[in-house]
């Protein structure tokens, strides 16, 4: 029948170890930054100033007739800020917080893609709540300033 190897083929002057598997390197974590997952003292100041902010939003959507139906509804795609509803309309808000205007209006920060997205969730939670109101609004609410003298603006049908 014919000899079978025991050893396997080598190409003539090859060392052994190039037939060996060959392990990926993992690079060591780069000790500067933060394990993701992982909060530092700015990430929570950040949480909580933009919890602050949505605070001040709902309680503006309370004071001018509305009822809160959900906050910080979350699914795959992403989170709705706040959800309210006044009469057949409901309504979808997203806040954006910032300390101070120095970048511009926090609201410019509400892009195309984040309106599609915004919709895409509208489409998610209408499909998760099918006795919901018919004609939904997108509204953008931007505060701005330190909590002694905050300004808020609440566009409506902001796209």
């Amino acid at each position: 029948m014919g000899h079978v190897p025991q050893e396997p083929i080598r190409p003539e002057g090859a060392n052994f170890q190039f037939q060996r598997r060959e392990r990926r390197r993992v690079t060591p974590r780069r000790l500067d930054r933060p394990r993701q997952g992982l909060t530092t003292p700015e990430t929570k100041h950040n949480q909580s100033f933009g919890a602050w902010g949505e605070e001040l939003v709902a309680t503006w959507y309370r004071e001018h007739g509305y009822d809160i139906v959900a906050r910080n509804w979350r699914c795959r795609q992403g989170e709705i800020d706040i959800i309210a509803s006044s009469g057949s309309v409901l309504v979808i808000c997203e806040v954006k917080t910032r300390a101070n205007a120095d970048f511009g209006s926090p609201a410019s920060a509400v892009d195309v893609n984040k309106q599609q997205r915004l919709r895409r969730l509208a489409a998610h939670w209408l499909s998760d709540n099918p006795n919901s109101r018919v004609s939904v609004r997108f509204d953008v609410a931007a505060v701005i300033g330190p909590k002694e003298k905050v300004t808020l603006e609440v566009i409506e049908a902001a796209f």
